[in-house]
């Protein structure tokens, strides 16, 4: 098994990139344009489906192409920021309806299989060059373990497709490789926790090798997801546990958080942070925790609560945040993706600069 050697910490944004607000990004097509070039695209199943099959292929084809570009240029970026902001989480549209019956056959023809084999073995070099840590995290009907069979088959189908994906980046060997995993829900109540621990066995070995499972603000919390733990890693999401909780804050000397780092066998762990949104609490203290207790008495929802911040602006929070990257790196789920992460890791950066001048 894999194990790394004293990683460095890391922190990045989820999926989309946002251009910055710069004089080539003024108006309002510059700022359009630039965010088509860095982001992934997509296309309908219902769109190709009304396409005859030349234009079919090549409208898939035109997707695919532009994806493995703007892949290839967001992780360029990543790469080319401080080494703790190397982390990026890529899009599930990487290859839009890999598993839908009408994409499916062009996805198999040779010359699309090679354009992409060969875009994404390029991508996966270019982010190990550059000390990038990747990951995906397919949508919540992607669950291995559920009462309905097709909603089940469909699960599974879902996952193997983002494990193949990780596969040709050259992440398909061995445990959790250079910490890349694909993060899923447990899924409904029923079957819950056992029925998922069964259904490892029907995923494929390269599946079960980058998956890792995290705590919701609802069902499944994190003493909950720990009795997977010594099945698959368990990624450790604050802004849940708080919700679910109904207000707990973790420290890094908690004992559960030595029962996640033990999950990952090795692995520099992945955790997940937000806060609760701006427009939520416009008057709060951003030097203080929020207080679950109180805002829920004053008539806020656990929902509204779980609902993510566009930036990280507590820096209670973030704070918190800068003492668990003793131990985790952190993938930020705020709506503003790189316009969040990049200010968090900067006043991270500020903080463990003057600690070690202290």
């Amino acid at each position: 098994m894999a194990r790394e050697t004293s990683p460095p910490p890391r922190l990045g944004f989820c999926c989309t990139f946002i251009p910055d607000a710069d004089p080539a990004h003024r108006t309002l097509k510059a700022a359009k344009d630039a965010a088509k070039l860095m982001n992934l695209g997509t296309v309908t199943m219902a769109h190709l489906q009304r396409l005859g099959p030349a234009e079919r292929r090549q409208k898939l084809e035109d997707v695919v192409r532009h994806n493995l570009a703007a892949l290839e240029r967001q992780i360029a970026w990543v790469a080319a920021r401080p080494p703790l902001e190397r982390l990026l989480r890529m899009a599930s549209s990487l290859l839009p309806g890999y598993t839908h019956p009408t994409a499916m056959p062009l996805y198999a023809e040779t010359s699309l299989r090679t354009l992409i084999e060969t875009g994404l073995a390029r991508i996966g070099e270019r982010a190990r060059a550059g000390g990038v840590r990747l990951s995906m995290h397919p949508g919540p009907f992607c669950i291995i373990a559920s009462c309905n069979p097709n909603a089940q088959a469909n699960g599974i189908a879902e996952l193997e497709y983002h494990a193949e994906a990780m596969a040709m980046l050259g992440y398909g060997s061995g445990w959790h490789p250079q910490g890349a995993h694909v993060n899923i829900h447990v899924g409904g109540r029923e079957p819950g926790i056992d029925g998922f621990r069964e259904n490892l066995s029907l995923i494929s070995e390269t599946a079960r090798n980058l998956l890792t499972v995290e705590n919701d603000e609802s069902l499944f919390g994190l003493d909950a997801v720990l009795r997977l733990g010594e099945r698959i890693p368990v990624v450790l999401d604050l802004h849940h546990h708080w919700v679910e909780s109904r207000g707990a804050y973790l420290e890094p000397d908690e004992p559960r958080i030595q029962a996640v780092i033990a999950s990952w066998r090795g692995v520099r762990p992945v955790s997940h942070i937000s806060v609760s949104r701006e427009s939520l609490l416009p008057d709060h203290d951003p030097a203080a925790l929020p207080d679950y207790a109180a805002l829920s008495e004053s008539g806020h929802s656990w929902r509204d609560l779980a609902a993510h911040s566009d930036l990280m602006w507590n820096e209670a929070v973030n704070a918190l945040v800068a003492r668990h990257l003793a131990w985790s790196d952190f993938e930020i789920e705020a709506k503003g993706k790189n316009q969040a992460s990049v200010p968090l890791a900067a006043g991270i950066g500020r903080r463990l600069t003057g600690a070690l001048a202290a």
